[in-house]
């Protein structure tokens, strides 16, 4: 089977802050990594860098193609981005409950971020070229510069963006994939964020790994009968297992009206065996799509500022 063409060469990605959360230590990583077509090369190496594999990456294609070609090869997993350990990206919970089974994450590696807006001398500003990676983590900064933003595909050469860009246009690139001829833009200090990019290591394993401590997990499940008062039910057993929740999603099923999707921290082997044991008793649907070692995956996500019901609130 042919594989498909890595990534170019690219100057080394800065390292990782000090107080950056750090990376797991994991006895058994894959020979060969590889990442979704939309992700940044750059922020992708720099966490297979955090798995002793700075090599470079192979291009698997979208979301799916690529678990799917997790699933197919030996020794072949795939860095991908999570969103947050604690609050995981839609997009990828639904590609791994639709994945082969043993397909999962087992890792939380937080990067660096290394997007900056570059221009050639006499930039003005304005439109700006910028790839999917780069607009999903920078589309809020880019609208506080008042730049108007021109998407392109995460795999247009860089010689097509700066065509796109013309004379005056800038672009959106990682810092160690700045093209010759242009220079950092002083307003890419408003870019700067601290927080880190959450990726994760994608593998396929005969059986669902068993952390030694605490962990954050991913569980997606469906009660056995869809009727009212059914989820209820099946948080209790969540309960029973002294398991917080910290993200719950419903969406919809072919299998059924719903299937949920589930993160929580985990202090251990022994508690998500017994969550797991609880659902076997009773028939319900599940399957685990990632175990995290880590106890801690600060900062925490985007956190939300409520505005509650005025009458509900003075009720209270």
């Amino acid at each position: 089977m042919t594989l498909p063409a890595p990534d170019p060469v690219l100057p080394p990605a800065p390292a990782l802050p000090e107080d950056l959360p750090a990376a797991p230590v994991l006895p058994d990583v894959p020979t060969l990594l590889g990442r979704t077509e939309r992700e940044s090369g750059p922020h992708a190496r720099a966490a297979a860098a955090l798995l002793g594999r700075p090599d470079d990456l192979l291009d698997l294609g979208s979301t799916t193609a690529t678990l799917e070609t997790v699933a197919r090869l030996d020794d072949l997993g795939a860095v991908v981005h999570l969103a947050h350990p604690q609050q995981p990206a839609p997009e990828l919970e639904r590609a791994l409950l639709a994945a082969a089974q043993g397909v999962l994450v087992t890792a939380a590696l937080p990067v660096t971020r290394q997007w900056v807006r570059v221009g050639r001398s006499g930039a003005t500003g304005g439109a700006v070229v910028v790839d999917e990676a780069g607009m999903r983590d920078c589309r809020h900064r880019l609208r506080s510069l008042g730049a108007s933003p021109r998407l392109v595909p995460t795999r247009t050469p860089v010689e097509e963006r700066i065509a796109l860009a013309g004379e005056h246009g800038t672009l959106l690139v990682e810092r160690s994939a700045v093209p010759a001829g242009f220079a950092v833009l002083p307003e890419s200090d408003r870019l700067d964020d601290p927080t880190p990019l959450w990726y994760g290591l994608v593998e396929r394993r005969a059986d669902v790994p068993r952390p030694d401590g605490p962990a954050q997990v991913w569980l997606a499940f469906g009660p056995r009968d869809d009727h009212r008062g059914s989820l209820q039910q099946t948080l209790g057993v969540v309960a029973e297992a002294g398991i917080d929740l910290t993200h719950l999603r419903s969406h919809r099923s072919d299998a059924g009206p719903h299937v949920f999707f589930s993160a929580f921290s985990c202090p251990s082997g022994d508690a998500l065996d017994a969550l797991v044991a609880g659902f076997r008793e009773r028939g319900i649907a599940h399957r685990v799509l990632a175990v995290l070692p880590g106890e801690s995956f600060e900062p925490g996500p985007l956190a939300v500022e409520p505005r509650w019901d005025l009458a509900e609130r003075s009720a209270g």
